[in-house]
């Protein structure tokens, strides 16, 4: 069995969505040979040497998971793309490169975050490619500790804003960009995060039936994908909300 997850935006002012993470960790993750975190794990990430003592609780959780035999697998989204080695060597995780084929029951399968496919918000993705660019990463890394706070707190507040002001359909994925993508790499199956819309369509490319399968963001619910000899299912969990004592 394999677990994939995305856009947990763990941060300390949701306690119920860490604890539900942490749950998941001690529970039904014991039994997957793998876990995909494909992307927004953390709701801001500045730098591996800026690690708060709630971010080291959750790499020693991960490492207590990996320690068990569970491989686990991380890919940057658009909040958290300053996640770096020294994390994953210390969490037991791989980091894998956006977009990764894998093969999950015996096919390809195309894992993604999901923000790139959005290519007709042409604002976000112009910022993309330039925070993404290795001199600017390495820049950003590099950068004095109180200068990145401020700037992740400007870029979150900024995302908030603008993204209140687009319309649905720029910040989606653009339709035909998917077809593409999967065709370029050779999949049927499309498994992404980032637009907080958890579903699996159905889609065609090329002369084949394919899909794209949507996760959800964690919210007012945990959402995972289940791939085992059953197939591919998609489901959500309930956890306690914020300000309610655990049962």
């Amino acid at each position: 069995m394999i677990l994939l997850i995305s856009d947990l935006h763990l941060q300390e002012e949701r306690p119920d969505i860490t604890r539900a993470f942490l749950e998941l960790l001690a529970g039904r993750a014991r039994s997957a040979s793998a876990l995909y975190i494909l992307g927004d794990f953390f709701e801001a990430w500045i730098g591996d040497d800026a690690m708060t003592p709630y971010q080291h609780s959750i790499c020693q959780a991960l490492r207590e998971l990996s320690d068990t035999g569970t491989q686990i697998f991380l890919m940057h989204g658009n909040r958290d793309f300053l996640i770096g080695r020294a994390f994953c060597k210390a969490a037991g995780a791989t980091l894998l490169p956006d977009p990764s084929v894998v093969e999950l029951n015996g096919e390809p399968v195309l894992l993604m975050h999901g923000d790139s496919l959005c290519t007709r918000d042409e604002a976000y993705m112009k910022l993309r490619k330039y925070l993404r660019n290795p001199l600017s990463l390495w820049i950003l890394r590099h950068l004095p500790l109180g200068t990145r706070q401020k700037l992740a707190r400007k870029l979150r507040s900024e995302s908030r804003a603008q993204t209140r002001m687009k319309a649905n359909d720029i910040v989606d994925v653009t339709p035909e960009e998917v077809p593409r993508i999967m065709q370029q790499h050779g999949v049927t199956t499309l498994v992404h995060g980032h637009t907080h819309r958890p579903a699996i369509h159905k889609l065609q490319v090329g002369d084949s039936a394919a899909r794209r399968i949507v996760l959800g963001d964690w919210d007012k619910q945990g959402w995972a994908l289940q791939v085992d000899e059953q197939g591919f299912a998609l489901g959500a969990f309930d956890f306690v909300p914020p300000g309610l004592p655990a049962p």
